[in-house]
């Protein structure tokens, strides 16, 4: 069967993962098998994609990246360079918690800044934007833009990734694309 992705000759890629059509892996990446990675990802230099992770379509991985088990990106997710998952809250060299994995799902639209850690169980909102070398603890609110260690939420932005300043009713506007968003009870959704 022909491959229909891009792997550079340093990659490795285990036998019995999935990688869609249009996606490139780059030098000294490992791939392992039980992974998904969907059609046009983009995987940098020294990525490693471990077992059980799913990454869903248009996927921009970094250089310097590991996706350990138990980490999903949906589509459209960006992860800057040399950021950080964990999959365990509590690891020990002695102790094996390979049954105490936690998901960490980084929804639609979202992205990771350069040097940032994620923390084990926490959602990335859709859309959410982490700053570089943020420490995320806790989940991040679709929209939400979070900095700092511990990372704490000083704005939202917009699916374009602009910071948006709502009005006194509540409004916003992209700069960029001119798409509206609301925001309510501390939750912000694009105005269709």
């Amino acid at each position: 069967m022909e491959e229909n992705y891009f792997a550079h000759e340093s990659a490795v890629i285990d036998e019995d993962c999935r990688i869609g059509q249009g996606t490139k892996i780059w030098h000294f990446s490992h791939v392992m098998s039980g992974c998904t990675i969907g059609p046009n990802c983009n995987l940098g230099q020294n990525v490693l994609v471990a077992k059980g992770v799913i990454l869903g379509e248009n996927v921009k991985v970094q250089n310097n990246v590991s996706l350990y088990t138990g980490v999903i990106c949906e589509d459209n997710v960006f992860l800057g360079p040399s950021m950080v998952f964990t999959n365990v809250i509590n690891p020990r060299s002695a102790i094996i918690r390979k049954n105490d994995y936690k998901e960490t799902i980084i929804r639609k639209g979202a992205s990771i800044g350069a040097n940032a850690t994620i923390i084990c169980g926490t959602e990335i909102g859709k859309y959410a934007f982490v700053g570089a070398g943020a420490v995320v603890t806790k989940s991040v609110k679709d929209y939400a833009l979070v900095v700092g260690n511990p990372s704490k939420q000083i704005g939202w932005v917009s699916e374009y990734g602009h910071r948006l300043n709502f009005d006194e009713n509540g409004f916003a506007t992209c700069r960029e694309s001119g798409q509206e968003y609301l925001i309510k009870d501390e939750m912000v959704w694009r105005n269709e």
